[in-house]
């Protein structure tokens, strides 16, 4: 090999190697700026942070992989093998991950849908508790009793979504029952003069109280007062202790289940 024959490889792959290092180069700065671009349009749109970052990643991740088989190519190395070979080891990689690969796709709609947030309480995969963090594989929950629970995304997205933290205002549905010889319309005004005595109970929409049953031991009344979603359970326990001392001072009857007993004497005994 002469000088010249040399001189001809160098210049030949010389620049090729230069200007697959300005592709590289040129398009790693763009794939940043797309990164940018979508932590911007995703900061405009409110949508949750570790979306827009995944999304982000997701972005650069896919333009780095175009621009390296783009200078690869430009150096003459045949990239349809490696093409393939990426695709068998994504659709391996896949296969192996399924469970995972459904958590995240439930993750992403979660995020996107937003049926609840931080801090809501709520009844999803049979499971009630208050969302402490929902991240792009599973969301922690915290239940009452304070045990933290991870339930993964796809159990979630498949079940039924009880979201009570959903509106600013709950409905508190009391039932009470009285006896038969009491006075209904003094039991009502009795409802009504504790939730209108108690601050935590709204104006509107206003208490509904009503007979909804004649029951086996007595009448079933509804009552119905809206109050704030943070005031619902102190005020639920509360009322109850409430309504037990009101019914006591005014003489009205809880009644409780019964049961008669006629003995009969036979002749001869």
């Amino acid at each position: 090999m002469n000088i010249q024959m040399i001189s001809e490889y160098a210049t030949t792959y010389g620049l090729k190697i230069i200007l697959a290092i300005l592709i590289f180069v040129i398009g790693k700065i763009v794939a940043k700026w797309l990164k940018r671009l979508i932590a911007k349009l995703t900061a405009k749109g409110n949508v949750d942070q570790t979306l827009s970052n995944f999304l982000g990643d997701l972005t650069y991740i896919l333009a780095m992989i175009i621009v390296i088989i783009i200078a690869l190519n430009n150096l003459g190395v045949k990239t349809t093998s490696l093409i393939a070979v990426l695709g068998a080891a994504t659709l391996a990689i896949g296969l192996s991950l399924q469970s995972n690969l459904a958590n995240l796709g439930s993750g992403i709609l979660l995020l996107f849908n937003r049926p609840f947030k931080v801090g809501d309480y709520v009844e999803a995969a049979g499971i009630g508790g208050t969302i402490e963090k929902v991240s792009l594989f599973q969301t922690e929950m915290v239940t009452p009793d304070n045990k933290k629970i991870f339930i993964p995304n796809s159990s979630i997205t498949s079940s039924s979504i009880t979201n009570y933290g959903a509106y600013d205002t709950r409905r508190l549905d009391l039932t009470v029952e009285i006896d038969y010889q009491d006075d209904v319309e003094k039991t009502k005004q009795i409802l009504k003069e504790l939730a209108e005595s108690d601050s935590r109970v709204l104006s509107e929409p206003e208490p509904q109280i009503e007979v909804t049953e004649l029951g086996a031991n007595g009448i079933i009344l509804i009552f119905r007062p809206w109050v704030k979603s943070s005031d619902y359970w102190p005020l639920r326990f509360s009322m109850l202790a409430q309504i037990n001392e009101a019914f006591k001072k005014n003489g009205i009857s809880i009644p409780y289940p019964q049961m008669d007993v006629h003995v009969k004497h036979t002749e001869g005994e």
